[in-house]
């Protein structure tokens, strides 16, 4: 049996029995191992000769969810890192310093929804790491992953979850655009991840920020300032088919599960 799945079943066997029914319709911790292993695949950096993966990765977890996890959370933790670095190994690759794991609560998140972020950071001073990459590493967005049906209220829990990524996009002028990290700066320069062609657009004029698992615009002290669904603002948080107004370009803020 290869060790991975070794690992899985160590998983599985810390929340078997009393705890295992509770966990069908809650976030299932074997889900977890395998979701930080995409993630790890996600945020691959590649250089001459070497692929470097992220070393720092931080989970988010709704209250009930977490409560759950009660007097388990470092017996889990542990497993995971131990999961991350034996795939890390079985693909060669390299890690500035052994996995970290980091629990998170998030009032936003519902029952069965979880986000994972993910950095590539250095070790502490004196630390044994391999040498980073050379160029800066951003990090990205925070994932979040949601049953794609809804979980039932009632009855027996089923027996598995299908989970589904969601994907976060603003379409302007019919181009649709994939937030992929956890700022994106809008307005009217080149230099802008979005770049409105719109005179009454500040250079720099607004953020699209995620904070755990919900989004906010930011206004950044631009000229004409910013609205959400026609109420002017100078910081409000988001909910999918939210319409942005930037000097006079609409954008379509929109959160859905991947197909």
């Amino acid at each position: 049996m290869n060790v991975l799945r070794t690992i899985e079943q160590k998983i599985e066997g810390l929340f078997e029995g009393l705890f295992g029914r509770a966990f069908r319709t809650n976030v299932q911790p074997v889900e977890l191992a395998r979701k930080l292993v995409k993630e790890m695949e996600d945020h691959r950096t590649v250089s001459v000769s070497r692929v470097y993966v992220p070393n720092e990765y931080t989970l988010y977890l709704g209250s009930a969810d977490r409560e759950q996890f009660a007097g388990y959370e470092g017996s889990l933790q542990n497993e995971l890192q131990e999961y991350l670095s034996e795939h890390a190994r079985r693909e060669g690759y390299v890690l500035l310093t052994p996995p970290r794991v980091a629990f998170e609560t998030d009032d936003d998140l519902s029952i069965g929804e979880f986000g994972i972020a993910t950095r590539m950071v250095q070790g502490p001073p004196g630390a044994k790491e391999e040498a980073a990459p050379t160029g800066h590493v951003e990090s990205g967005a925070t994932m979040i992953y949601k049953p794609r049906t809804p979980l039932p209220t009632e009855g027996p829990p089923p027996a598995d979850v299908a989970l589904a990524q969601e994907i976060v996009t603003l379409t302007v002028g019919g181009k649709r655009h994939e937030v992929d990290k956890r700022r994106v700066v809008i307005g009217r320069s080149k230099e802008c991840d979005i770049q409105l062609a719109d005179p009454n657009a500040s250079r720099r004029h607004a953020e699209l920020r995620q904070e755990g698992s919900a989004y906010w615009l930011v206004d950044l002290d631009s000229t004409n300032g910013c609205a959400v669904n026609g109420h002017r603002t100078a910081r409000a948080k988001l909910e999918s088919g939210d319409t942005i107004t930037i000097g006079s370009t609409d954008l379509k803020f929109e959160r859905r599960l991947a197909e």
